[in-house]
């Protein structure tokens, strides 16, 4: 992957990252419940993801 494709892959990253944060944090929800929902996500995707 070029360089300036990777460089874009990690800004589009943090964006969205900011973003979400905003939208949790402007509709009320606690960012606690963000993080929880983040760390069941990813549980999940590794129990799927499994290869044995």
């Amino acid at each position: 992957m070029p360089l300036p494709h990777f460089l874009l892959l990690i800004v589009f990253v943090i964006v969205m990252a900011a973003l979400t944060i905003w939208i949790f944090a402007s509709s009320g929800v606690p960012i606690a419940m963000l993080g929880l929902m983040a760390l069941v996500a990813a549980g999940v995707m590794r129990l799927l993801a499994r290869v044995e």
